[in-house]
């Protein structure tokens, strides 16, 4: 049962022609920072920002300065969030270990965990200045060992975002660069004559950062595809339709285009969580955006029984999911396509997002389908190699490596084989006369 309909797409929908501008824009911008270098970023710098200054990266003792006027509380409750980041990224960590192993007398297989060497950090600034996302991206990369961690951040309003920089230090980051938009993602993939190029990309954006990653993708890694902020909510009889509601228009606020879903088995809660959302909506500071994505985007679903909420959930493979229910650790079992869990009403989207330590990077638009959010593994490299030191070990795997590789029509691969058969065994090489010493 369907309390509140989703609108669908209608054939009057301009979005793909907005889509290909957009495109066409970024794509615009980011040839010329690759062809212009830092002319380009400041000028584009100028045009989106108003923001040209002799040097777009903050030095030592200007940092030091910024991070200064931020208010005591301000940088402790930056330092306790980084602290709990920071041990949640130290744990997946350890989780990894480097491996190898004997498959066969003398044959060793091993894989090691290797730091990228460079990343970009971009850290929003806008209407909303993420904060956190510095922690997210920045700590992060510092605990998985990345050398050098280059960190990105646009002025608000012309205005020095003194807290995000403040984040952005404390973090770790190894260069800080008050520059946002496609120029500043654009600059650090291809790199100018004053910025360095990275290996990888991480951390959200608007729509036109997201695009820039999406066209730089190949070229450099990205974390993630970025799309708008979803929230779903599983809930049964038991919960609270206020405390539904205000979780609920706590990710709406996000932006006009954020997802705010609600799968319920009680139509009683269905109906009450409406009727709060009608009350407290009016009243929100950031009503201009949860108005819209509530009306355009928002949902409730009625079904039979909580595995019905789970398994319908599981098709939305939202980004954010928060399981308000008697027992809502049964979601660990029931459940699979999510970007993070949030179980039971003592926690709640907004802790991930801004306090409690896990990473709030996440996959949108189904892709939690195929993926997981941002994580200290991003920012490694599993590589693997190989040794075989036994000699009759070597001539075993060229003899089959040989027959293998013919059965593919590679015969150089076949003879590469033939040679260890051959030099570490008795097998003649029946196509060559070429004497071994």
């Amino acid at each position: 049962m369907l309390k509140r309909p989703a609108p669908q797409p209608t054939a009057t929908d301009d979005s793909a022609p907005r889509d290909e501008a957009l495109r066409e824009r970024v794509r615009t911008i980011i040839e010329d920072v690759r062809a212009r270098g830092d002319e380009a970023v400041r000028e584009h710098s100028q045009l989106f920002d108003g923001w040209a200054p002799e040097s777009f990266r903050l030095r030592p003792d200007e940092i030091e300065r910024i991070v200064a006027t931020v208010g005591e509380q301000a940088l402790a409750d930056i330092r306790f969030v980084q602290s709990q980041v920071r041990a949640f990224a130290e744990h997946q960590r350890e989780s990894m270990r480097d491996i190898e192993v004997e498959t066969l007398p003398g044959v060793r297989l091993g894989h090691r965990h290797v730091p990228i060497d460079a990343v970009g950090a971009y850290v929003p600034g806008g209407r909303y200045p993420l904060t956190a996302s510095a922690h997210m991206t920045i700590v992060t990369a510092k605990v998985a060992g990345v050398p050098r961690v280059a960190a990105a951040t646009p002025p608000i309003r012309g205005e020095i975002p003194a807290p995000t920089i403040a984040a952005m230090h404390l973090a770790g980051a190894d260069e800080i660069y008050l520059l946002g938009g496609v120029q500043a993602v654009a600059a650090l993939a291809a790199g100018t004559e004053s910025i360095g190029s990275v290996d990888l990309l991480a951390g959200p954006g608007n729509a036109y950062v997201a695009e820039a990653k999406r066209q730089l993708f190949g070229e450099v890694g990205i974390d993630l595809f970025a799309g708008p902020t979803e929230i779903l909510v599983i809930a049964d009889e038991h919960a609270d339709p206020f405390v539904v509601a205000v979780d609920l228009l706590s990710q709406a606020e996000h932006g006009p285009d954020s997802p705010a879903v609600l799968i319920t088995t009680s139509a009683t809660l269905a109906d009450a969580v409406i009727a709060h959302v009608d009350e407290l909506l009016p009243g929100m500071p950031t009503a201009d955006f949860a108005g819209p994505a509530w009306r355009d985007h928002g949902a409730v679903v009625v079904v039979d029984s909580v595995d019905e909420a789970y398994a319908l959930a599981d098709t939305y493979a939202s980004e954010h999911v928060q399981v308000l229910t008697a027992q809502p650790r049964r979601a660990l079992d029931r459940m699979r396509n999510y970007g993070a869990l949030f179980l039971g009403e003592g926690t709640c989207v907004s802790y991930g997002d801004k306090v409690i330590g896990t990473n709030h990077v996440l996959p949108t638009k189904g892709a939690a389908r195929y993926t997981g959010g941002l994580w200290v593994g991003k920012y490694l490299k599993t590589v693997t190699y190989q040794e075989v030191t036994d000699p009759a070990a070597s001539a075993q795997l060229g003899e089959v490596c040989g027959r293998a590789a013919r059965v593919e029509l590679f015969e150089g691969h076949a003879r590469s084989g033939d040679v260890r058969a051959a030099k570490y065994g008795e097998t003649a090489l029946e196509w060559t006369d070429h004497a071994r010493s």
